[in-house]
Parts: C-alpha cells; structure tokens; sequence
C-alpha cells in the first residue's frame, strides 16, 4: 500500500495514453476502455524513442487497458518499473461512457447545455465532475511521488490529465479547462512551468 500523505515529487514527465479505436469513432471512454489502434501504438512507442534518456526510473500509469498498454511498451523500453495508481484513471463518464454526443443529445437532451453552464462542477450522469476527479488527481500525484525515484513519467488520460497538470501548477479551474494534451505528447512539469519533450 503506498502511503497517501502529502508527497508530490516537484518535476513530473507526463503523458496521455496512445489513441484508441473510441477516440477515432469520438465516442467517451470514461473508465471504460478500447483498444489502441495501429496509429495509438505507434505513439507509444515514439513516446518510449524519445524518453530513452530522459532517466525515468518509475512509471505510474492508469490501470486502464489503453493507459496500461502505453506505459508497458514505454517502460519496458526505458527499463523503468511499472506501477499501477488507480487514481489516474479517467473522468468516470458514468451513463455516457461509449456514447458519442449525438447519441447523448438523443437520451440526455440537457446533458450538453448543463455540462456547458458549469463544466468544472457538472457531474456525469452516474459518474463523476472535474471537481472531484481533481480531489484524485491531488491523491495521484502524492502516491506517484511516494513510489518514485527521481522523475516519474505518469501515463494517463486528457481529462485526469487536466487535473494533474493543475495540481501541480496551481492552475485554477477555468485555466485547467482550457489545457490540451494530444495523442503522442509529453509534458515536462517543473515547478509551476510546463514545456512539451
């Protein structure tokens, strides 16, 4: 059991999981799963080129197929351990997880205006909001820390991702809303700066 005190290393690797077979139909995942495509393992492994020297000893990952997928092929590359957080796991979608938005309009028909009035604190039907997944992310980057020697690469997902890249910046909502993390990229947080690798 890794210890959940306050612990949160000050240099942090990030990156998002590979694309996958969902991403490409934009239906939401959520904490359900796909499998990557041809393109999404690709990305990970052009990830795991570019990491070679970076001297990542740990990476934590979301213990979700693609997240878990993307961080086995770049750690065993890198030759760094490999360890499961479930607190990097995605937004949970709830009811709308494999739904694109146009079904979602069909059975939700509010969903997408109330989401839009308040995005921070919407919840997902049956699921959950930024605001509490980033009481996880907080969780996540305290474990990662705790496991970790030296930099940790963290393998997670776009919406967790916000969340993190927050924390540890000490970004409010309304600029965590606003950050992006494609398929293939990794982030360097360092402080309260952050720079793509």
């Amino acid at each position: 059991m890794i210890p959940q005190d306050r612990h949160v290393p000050e240099r942090v690797l990030l990156a998002r999981h590979g694309q996958t077979v969902w991403n490409a139909e934009h239906r939401l995942q959520g904490q359900l799963d796909s499998p990557l495509t041809d393109a999404g393992l690709a990305q990970a492994h052009a990830i795991a080129d570019r990491l070679v020297d970076a001297h990542v000893l740990t990476v934590c990952t979301s213990p979700l197929g693609r997240a878990m997928q993307t961080a086995r092929i770049i750690a065993d590359r890198i030759g760094a351990d490999l360890i499961s957080v479930p607190e990097l796991a995605e937004v949970d979608h709830g009811d709308l997880a494999g739904m694109t938005w146009d079904e979602i309009d069909v059975v939700y028909p509010t969903a997408r205006e109330e989401r839009a009035a308040n995005r921070y604190g919407w919840a997902f039907p049956g699921g959950e909001s930024y605001a509490q997944a980033r009481s996880r992310a907080r969780k996540a980057l305290s474990s990662c820390g705790w496991a970790s020697e030296g930099i940790p690469l963290l393998v997670s997902h776009e919406m967790i991702g916000r969340m993190l890249r927050a924390e540890l910046r000490g970004l409010d909502a309304t600029n965590a809303l606003s950050l992006r993390h494609p398929h293939g990229v990794v982030f360097e947080i360092d402080g309260r700066s952050e720079r793509m690798l």
